[in-house]
């Protein structure tokens, strides 16, 4: 059997063979999660035998990691708006730019009088982390998560009932199966090229879920079908909060007058990048 400091020093060594930038911290990171305990604890008893079961899931999820399998899907979790989220390769892995567009909703919804009354649709939702984080803040409003893929309902379902937030939940491809008009639509669609999508990191590309990805020949193709069909979706004054990429905001932008929305504005992210575009009928 090994001991703790031997385990973190081999799992630093393969994956910095395997081109891992952050060895350091994603061996003590698995480590914590196998053995159940803080990185302090392991330096305080790096001397101390780790059972071999313990060991082998330790070395099996570190080579796995060298494949550049996520470390999120490892962990069967990840963390979005200072919350945790059940993460599994049916849905795409939150990220923090995404955490712009539930503020700017988060501050739509705070600024109504009747927010008890409002309706908001997390449209392919994957996870659910924008729908759910939303509820959080707003308990009283009423959420429905949508996506087309039932893998990914699953796990959002798991999501709701680990935050204990209640949701409708609908199987549906974009609007197609929604029946009600919403005050707000919120929606991280595919917007990668397709050409794009096989030219990214290995984590992404071979794990992360290409439905979750692709958004067509010019990365658009989403956001035409949504605009499209909104505003039948919409009351009126409602509003659509789409999460795009850093070089759509003119095409996004320009979809929305399109379809009669008003008041379209651009948000950027941590990094200075424009991320969010929204407007209201």
């Amino acid at each position: 059997m090994a001991n703790i400091r031997e385990l973190l020093l081999l799992g630093k060594e393969k994956l910095e063979q395997s081109g891992n930038e952050y060895a350091k911290y994603e061996r003590k990171v698995l480590l914590e999660e196998v053995l159940g305990c803080n990185y302090l604890y392991m330096l305080m008893n790096e001397e101390e035998q780790v059972p071999e079961e313990k060991e082998r899931q330790y070395m099996e999820w570190i080579e796995k990691r060298c494949t550049h399998y996520p470390l999120q899907y490892l962990l069967g979790y990840t963390h979005f708006m200072e919350d945790t989220f059940f993460v599994n390769p049916h849905v795409l892995i939150p990220r923090s730019d995404t955490e712009i567009l539930v503020e700017f909703a988060d501050h739509l919804i705070e600024k109504t009088q009747n927010a008890g009354e409002w309706k908001v649709l997390d449209l392919c939702c994957g996870s659910g982390c924008i729908g759910i984080s939303l509820k959080r803040y707003h308990k009283e409003l009423h959420l429905t998560l949508a996506d087309i893929s039932r893998e990914a309902l699953e796990v959002a379902e798991r999501n709701l009932d680990m935050h204990q937030v209640e949701a409708s939940v609908v199987c549906s491809d974009l609007l197609q199966d929604i029946g009600e008009r919403m005050h707000m639509i919120v929606c991280n669609p595919p917007y990668i090229e397709s050409r794009i999508v096989d030219t990214l990191m290995p984590e992404v590309r071979d794990y992360e879920p290409r439905l979750a990805l692709d958004g067509g020949e010019d990365g658009l193709e989403f956001y035409r079908r949504i605009v499209d069909t909104a505003p039948e979706h919409l009351e009126t004054g409602g509003w659509l909060i789409l999460e795009i990429g850093h070089d759509q905001a003119d095409a996004v932008s320009g979809l929305m007058e399109q379809y009669g929305f008003s008041e379209i504005a651009v948000l950027k992210d941590y990094a200075g990048l424009d991320r969010v575009v929204y407007g209201h009928l």
